[in-house]
């Protein structure tokens, strides 16, 4: 039993030194009040204002947190695609998470950006949610812990981070009405958490106002406008000095949203603000020193990032900024490509490996069979705001097909298509109507009709088409298809906004959606509803169809004009079950099959929820089909988010590979010969049953979101119901095995943060070296506030050789052990016996320490 517990620290630690911003103040006072509201709403849908005046250069922002996109000014510009944020966090490892970070600020720096619209620190509450792939964990801990670590990296390396979305925005369902009803104590010790964390500890430059809004039960507002979050909270309270930003086109309002504390409008130009702020300020509806908090607020963002060098006249060329991060010279490096292809394979989790198949030994493989949708077609980012344009992907056949001996045979087999939809038509099929040559013809029309210019393309995807002069009002679309094979064929239709789609003269799909900016909002741009046609060709010959889609210009605001759509086509013949026959025919004769199952752009996306857990189309036969062919059958996951695998004990071996990023097959190849240890762990429960999941959706109920389950989330409600998940949360096995052997605790140097220091003996017991994450979970003494079984106190990561000994520490802040008592508004520690439990995953525990705290007062602070 370890001895009493120091007392307890503040929550935040000594204030740090200010920063002396007189030389802004005085900067400030030069400006009137209208030319400081200009400088609150986005110049672009990218870029802030600059102000010679002030010496204030245009700040850029961009989306991550995959990499960094840039902001589109640079035709064809692309970057490094890093593993997902749940891939990240599956390697456990604070310090590769702030690697990353550091070359996301290099990213940032070469494609002219100043602020990176990342981190996430929201949570995983539902394994459904569209954005889960962006979230780290369920855990506020470990997504608190490896949020700061990103903020870091980043900022360490001169750009700012801006954590986002804050806050309880943990769905996409109607992401921008709904209001998520918590209760004060879960707000601040489950949702507030990760983000009060990241503040504490990484300081970020800016952060980013939620969609949705909260009701805490004081106050009912969308986060834009939530007075008491973002003034009383956030700024006040955890003392953050940045601005807040709203998130693109969340802002309604121009009073409540100026009062309740957002400080820049994003995107612009135009929004709630400018003209009618202005006249709020004169009315004496807005205070002015409010206003000029928020310019100060930017101004520390373009000091901090570089952005701020001596004034300059109006109209004169402005000299360079006084200082700032140098973009490294030269574009990414081998050793950038390297930390990406190592994230990858240490993040891959080893779910299972009964018969100690893995890793495979190359010298004894003459045939490999790689199998499965996902082994044709890898899902390596998800879609919306984080998506990269990638330099280069390294597919799974192509990472094995370079790291397996020259000799080895490796055939690859989709097994049926997994799809929702048909694929895109292939050029092949298209010919220009007004010209001899393949392709889809877009003419350029004005209000009056008059053709502006326009140009071909050998696509069926016209996704967010925007490369048409300003004064276009609609885009049509013309093609001849060329059907050949006889039987039926299927094309389906995909537009956004309002149009009209005709085939040989006749109209099959029209719309009238004039949501502009909501197209964008619920990612129908990217998504558009379908609408399908069949067409019959006989036997005599080819079919020509002719096809034209009529669309009108969607104007969204900041975001530009566009219009959508898209073109497919499924051959007649689609025989799935002959393709799984195939694929387990080529794994009968294989020494290996690894069968790639998972998710794709069709399924996890921002902009909307899943709507269940299950593999599409015939991916569980296959695997179940293929494993009863080879008993040597590797399974490789490829998702961002749960999946219900109902085959989990049947398959000899089974990965979870993530959304890999740009490194995919060399990772996955880098596993599965031995070379890099898959020493990923879950950053979330793995349900086996779809009944069991404790928050199965997230759908508003009359605009609510209700947290019901309060401080039970993820693990901690699976806990409380005693239910059996297929994996649980901190699950992995890795290439050895481990014996825990004893564990103490002691309070922590009088110099930190306060709590617990505890230091675990254990060995390598298997025969390689390896990597294991020591997880420590604590147990509350009965009594006071109902508290989780056990939560996640603290972690860290340790190697050893086969065979060998190890120590390790592992601290445990205070924060963990106190909670939230909201009738005197803070935080304190109920006294008693708590257990600390360690283990390799929150159902595999292995040793236990009891301390004793307090006695009977609860500490202050």
């Amino acid at each position: 039993m370890s001895p009493l517990l120091p007392p307890a620290v503040p929550a935040h630690g000594p204030p740090a030194a200010p920063v002396d911003d007189g030389a802004l103040r005085r900067r400030l006072r030069r400006l009137d009040p209208e030319s400081k509201v200009r400088l609150l709403t986005g110049a672009t849908l990218w870029s802030l204002p600059g102000e010679p005046r002030l010496g204030l250069h245009p700040v850029v922002m961009s989306d991550g947190p995959q990499g960094v996109r840039g902001t589109g000014e640079e035709p064809g510009a692309t970057g490094l695609l890093a593993p997902a944020p749940s891939a990240v966090a599956a390697t456990w490892d604070p310090a590769r998470a702030e690697r990353l970070g550091r070359l996301f600020a290099a990213e940032a720096l070469r494609k002219g950006v100043h602020v990176v619209l990342a981190p996430l620190a929201n949570l995983q509450r539902t394994p459904v949610a569209g954005r889960h792939f962006e979230y780290f964990s369920e855990d506020p801990l470990l997504t608190g812990t490896l949020a700061a670590a990103v903020v870091r990296g980043l900022q360490g390396g001169g750009v700012a981070a801006c954590l986002k979305h804050y806050v309880a925005n943990d769905s996409e369902t109607d992401r921008t009405r709904y209001r998520s009803r918590i209760d004060e104590r879960t707000l601040r010790e489950v949702y507030l958490a990760p983000f009060e964390q990241v503040v504490d500890e990484a300081g970020p430059w800016s952060v980013m106002a939620a969609y949705s809004g909260v009701d805490d039960g004081t106050e009912s507002a969308p986060m834009s406008e939530h007075r008491r979050l973002l003034r009383g909270v956030l700024k006040e309270e955890w003392g953050f000095d940045g601005p807040v930003v709203s998130d693109w086109a969340a802002t309604r309002s121009t009073v409540a949203s100026a009062l309740g504390g957002l400080d820049l409008v994003m995107p612009g130009p135009g929004g709630p603000w400018g003209a009618a702020l202005a006249a709020a300020v004169r009315a004496g509806e807005v205070p002015e020193d409010l206003v000029d908090d928020k310019v100060m607020r930017l101004l520390r963002l373009a000091r901090n990032t570089g952005r701020l060098g001596e004034p300059w006249e109006p109209g004169a060329p402005p000299p360079p900024p006084r200082r700032g991060p140098v973009p490294p010279a030269g574009g990414p490096t081998e050793a950038d490509r390297a930390l990406l292809r190592e994230t990858a394979a240490r993040g891959t989790v080893l779910l299972r490996d009964a018969p100690g198949l893995l890793p495979l030994d190359p010298a004894g493989l003459t045939a490999v069979a790689l199998i499965g949708p996902n082994a044709v077609s890898p899902y390596l980012q998800g879609g919306g705001s984080a998506f990269v344009p990638a330099a280069r992907t390294v597919s799974f056949a192509d990472g094995l097909r370079a790291a397996l001996p020259g000799s080895t045979r490796l055939t690859v087999h989709r097994g049926g298509d997994s799809g929702r939809h048909a694929p895109f038509v292939p050029a092949a099929l298209l010919t220009d109507p007004d010209g001899s040559g393949p392709g889809v013809r877009a003419d350029h029309l004005d209000a009056a009709g008059e053709r502006l210019g326009g140009e071909v393309r050998a696509t069926g995807d016209w996704g967010c088409y925007r490369d048409f002069p300003p004064g276009t009002r609609r885009v049509v679309l013309r093609t001849v298809l060329t059907l050949g094979e006889a039987g039926t064929h299927r094309l389906e239709f995909g537009c956004a906004g309002r149009f009209r789609v005709e085939v040989d003269g006749e109209t099959v799909f029209r719309g009238d959606d004039d949501r502009g900016v909501g197209l964008v909002l619920d990612s129908s741009h990217h998504h558009p509803g379908t609408h399908g046609v069949d067409l019959a060709v006989g036997g005599s010959g080819p079919r020509r169809v002719t096809v034209t889609a009529d669309l009108t210009v969607v104007d969204a605001d900041g975001y530009g004009r566009f219009v959508t759509a898209h073109l497919r086509h499924r051959p007649p013949g689609h025989d799935p079950e002959a393709e799984v026959a195939e694929a387990v025919a080529a794994a009968r004769r294989a020494d290996v099959a690894v069968v790639v199952v998972g998710t794709d752009e069709e399924t996890e996306s921002e902009g909307w929820d899943r709507t269940g857990l299950e593999l599409t189309g015939s991916q569980n036969e296959l695997v179940r089909r293929v494993a009863a062919a080879n008993p040597r059958t590797v399974v490789v996951v490829n998702a961002g988010a749960p999946l219900l695998l109902p085959w989990a004990r049947e398959v000899p071996a089974l990965l979870w590979a993530w959304l890999p990023g740009q490194e995919a097959g060399h990772a996955l190849a880098d596993v599965l010969l031995g070379r890099t240890e898959p020493a990923g762990r879950l950053p979330w429960t793995l349900p086996a049953r779809a009944a069991d999941v404790p928050v199965p959706d997230a759908l508003p109920d009359d605009g609510v979101v209700a947290y019901r389950e309060g401080v039970h989330i993820g693990y901690r409600a699976w806990d409380r119901a005693g239910t059996a998940p297929a994996f649980p949360f901190g699950h992995g096995l890795g290439w050895t095995t481990w014996a825990y052997e004893s564990a103490t605790a002691a309070p922590a140097p009088p110099d930190g943060p306060g709590g617990l220091r505890v230091a675990v003996d254990l060995s390598n017991t298997g025969p390689r070296e390896g990597r294991e994450v020591v997880q420590v979970y604590l147990e509350a003494p009965p009594g006071g506030p109902p508290r989780p079984v056990r939560a996640l106190a603290g972690f860290t990561a340790v190697r050893a050789a086969a065979g060998a000994r190890v120590r390790t520490v592992v601290d445990v802040p205070e924060r963990a052990f106190r909670t939230w008592d909201p009738d005197r508004g803070r935080w304190w520690t109920p006294p008693g016996r708590y257990r600390l439990r360690i283990g390799r995953s929150s159902r595999d525990l292995r040793l236990s320490v009891d301390v004793v705290l307090g006695d009977g007062r609860p500490p202050t602070g």
